[in-house]
């Protein structure tokens, strides 16, 4: 007897259909195989199956069973398949028939009950796009699948209580859907509020036009001056995801087993923060079986490179392609996968290997050629496509003590927000007739900020008047810019007169730009 069960494969963010076939034979010894190009984890299905059809009271039948996942040239990898070679096996043995246009997806555990699966999220897009109806998923993956207009999604606990439903004993209610609603008005978990941050109010200022353009960002200072600080309070001041770029993370969140049981959609912009001791596939992105780095994971949000200089040489380069384009493309001998990876950039350094270079107290030990050797471990072309530029001075400490006391004079995070949230909305009004949704690609082209802008955008959106024009270009002559500065300048300046509700870029935009523009190592 065969039967098939319609289930479904993740290769990186896209999904395809697989046929489970099962086919139970009459003749021949008992035994249980899977063909179709498996690895470990789905081979070890058959040992959960067995047990989890045993633990719910149901015999398993002593024949020769054979299942293959097809297309069977593409390999098939995880735990996703559990479910239906269980369906497909039960079906032989008890008389229930299955629905039609429905898609079955899930981990089984040895007791019959299922476990939460990564890529629910993405099985549920598919579903939507090839027309399926219904989908059953383990339970704690329900939430996950639900927000997906147009598709009953099943919440599954156990297997035994599956086949119930289908003999009619007792349904299963489908999962109610949930609209993707994002409160702006929540915001994103912080380690610390800007308020708590003494002094340093032009670094301060440049995180909120860093935040304000999704701009990249790199402060260079002492050990104590405030760097980390600065940088772990910005997911406070950052607004929510808007519903197109949730939708974005959340895939790359669910293809990647992120989302906690229970979970739905990604809502706040993400910080990573990986030790700089991480590989180039780790930050990157790859493997055997390509996966998703960190710079993929801070999609829409902010990577943080705390101590720059300490990262190794060949990753820090690695970064130069994905900061330009905004998505990556792996490549293997049998495996091509494109993951997106447009994140803000927020890096820290220590201008010597002492960190004392130019302090205004203590004295630098290192050698002239110490200090060339650490500072060149930044190449030039990824400092040219660092954004804004911050020299971070340390706080005197006989100031600390006055400047704690009127702490509570300072903006708070909530405010800087609010301020923030308004320049990217002006920004989403912009670029909304520019964001072009077609196929696969469109979660490269669409176009959120001005940091994403091209040389179109600005030819379109950044028109110079003859007095601005003229000061950018004396400052271009004056601090060598490259054309990748001259055009990120403009879309700075094109950010703080956001910020100032300012239609044109005026000179005091442009000039507060340009401070932040020259090589910070020829500064310190």
């Amino acid at each position: 007897m065969l039967v098939k069960v319609a289930s479904a494969a993740n290769l990186g963010l896209e999904t395809i259909k697989v046929d489970v076939e099962v086919h139970l034979a009459n003749r021949g010894l008992p035994g249980f195989e899977i063909v179709g190009l498996p690895d470990k984890a789905v081979d070890e299905s058959k040992e959960r199956v067995r047990a989890a059809i045993l633990s719910s009271g149901i015999e398993f039948p002593a024949k020769k069973i054979i299942v293959n996942l097809a297309p069977a040239d593409i390999p098939k990898e995880g735990s996703f398949y559990d479910l239906p070679i269980a369906l497909g096996i039960l079906k032989s043995v008890l008389p229930f028939s299955l629905p039609e246009k429905s898609l079955f997806f899930g981990e089984l555990s040895l007791d019959g009950s299922l476990r939460h699966t990564r890529g629910a999220f993405l099985l549920a897009l598919f579903a939507q796009e090839a027309g399926f109806e219904n989908l059953f998923v383990p339970k704690d993956s329900a939430n996950e699948a639900s927000v997906i207009k147009g598709i009953k999604v099943y919440p599954v606990e156990n297997l035994f209580e599956l086949t119930n439903h289908f003999l009619g004993r007792k349904l299963i209610t489908p999962a109610i859907f949930k609209k993707s609603e994002i409160d702006e008005r929540l915001p994103a978990p912080a380690e610390f509020d800007m308020k708590e941050i003494l002094g340093q109010e032009q670094a301060k200022r440049a995180m909120e036009i860093a935040a304000s353009g999704s701009h990249n960002i790199i402060m260079i200072g002492s050990p104590g001056s405030g760097k980390t600080m600065l940088a772990r309070a910005l997911p406070g001041i950052l607004p929510p995801l808007s519903e197109e770029e949730s939708l974005e993370v959340t895939k790359l969140y669910s293809a990647t087993g992120n989302i906690p049981p229970g979970g739905s959609l990604v809502t706040n912009r993400q910080f990573r923060a990986p030790h700089h001791t991480a590989s180039q596939v780790g930050l990157i992105g790859g493997g055997t079986r390509p996966q998703p780095g960190e710079i993929s994971l801070a999609h829409r949000g902010v990577l943080f490179l705390d101590e720059f200089n300490e990262f190794p040489r060949s990753v820090m380069e690695a970064l130069r392609q994905p900061l330009e384009d905004g998505h990556l493309t792996i490549s293997r001998s049998r495996e091509r996968v494109e993951y997106p990876a447009d994140f803000m950039l927020v890096a820290s350094a220590n201008p010597c290997p002492c960190g004392y270079l130019n302090h205004p107290k203590k004295n630098c030990v290192c050698s002239p050629r110490q200090i060339r050797k650490y500072q060149k471990r930044i190449s030039g072309p990824i400092l040219d496509r660092i954004d804004l530029h911050v020299v971070i001075q340390p706080v005197d400490v006989e100031e600390f003590s006055e400047n704690q006391k009127a702490s509570e004079f300072l903006e708070s995070s909530e405010k800087i927000r609010k301020r923030v949230a308004l320049a990217r909305e002006i920004q989403l009004k912009r670029f909304k007739k520019e964001n072009i949704y077609s196929g696969q690609d469109a979660r490269y082209i669409n176009c959120y900020t001005n940091a994403q802008m091209k040389n179109s955008h600005i030819k379109k959106y950044c028109q110079l008047t003859k007095e601005v024009e003229q000061l950018l270009k004396q400052a271009g002559l004056k601090f060598q810019l490259s054309a990748r500065s001259y055009m990120k300048m403009i879309k700075v300046a094109r950010t703080i007169a956001d910020l100032d509700g300012a239609g044109d870029i005026g000179i005091i935009h442009m000039a507060e730009a340009l401070q932040y523009r020259p090589k910070i190592y020829e500064d310190v």
